[in-house]
């Protein structure tokens, strides 16, 4: 259902598009050849789930932009997630922060038409969270996400197993309720992934 095409937007590593939902890493990264290629992706919102500090520290060139929302993960005060494990790390944010990642989901669904960009730092791990719960909630099947999320850079590998195993543990329907997601929400990602479909661009000559 969901096929991964790489886009072209120089000094991004991680960018590809999902039929209407592109992810990304930092955009700060990119420069004037990065930033056309952007402009040629039409992108209607950017969603930008990165921490305040990094939004200061690396600026988006989007941030006076009012396509570009930022809508943090993680917040100050939190407590430590003492672990490498990226599986308990991940279950840590889904479980204790629902209306986070509702807010990010709502946030593509109300963008106006047009592609939406989801970034964080290395587009792996909280873009990843978020494109795969956007995924969830649309029907495309597990295993297709996890191939998805696999998809990395060499310096941020990523293993299918870990994207798995956040699934199994969790019921979708249920999860998206607690977010705040309403059923106005669920057919607007429905209509939006099913529209971007149609209108991909190429993959670039290097895609993964």
């Amino acid at each position: 259902m969901i096929k991964p095409m790489s886009l072209d937007w120089p000094h991004c590593r991680n960018v590809r598009d999902l039929g209407g939902l592109i992810r990304s890493d930092n955009l700060d990264q990119l420069g004037p050849d990065g930033l056309a290629a952007f402009a040629a992706a039409g992108v209607s919102r950017i969603v930008d789930v990165r921490d305040a500090w990094e939004c200061e520290r690396f600026p988006s060139p989007f941030a006076t932009d009012p396509r570009w929302l930022n809508v943090p993960l993680n917040e100050p005060g939190d407590p430590s997630i003492d672990s490498d494990d990226l599986l308990v790390q991940y279950r840590a944010l889904i479980d204790n922060y629902p209306r986070r990642f509702g807010r990010a989901l709502i946030a593509i669904a109300e963008a106006p038409p047009g592609p939406v960009v989801v970034a964080c730092h290395a587009g792996r791990d909280r873009t990843g969270l978020v494109v795969a719960l956007t995924l969830a909630a649309v029907g495309v099947p597990a295993e297709t996400i996890a191939a998805d999320y696999a998809i990395a850079p060499p310096h941020t590998p990523a293993s299918a197993d870990t994207m798995l195993a956040v699934l199994a543990q969790l019921d979708i329907a249920d999860y998206l309720v607690a977010a705040g997601l309403s059923s106005n929400h669920l057919a607007a990602l429905r209509n939006r992934l099913s529209a971007g479909s149609s209108h991909r661009q190429a993959p670039s000559a290097d895609a993964r």
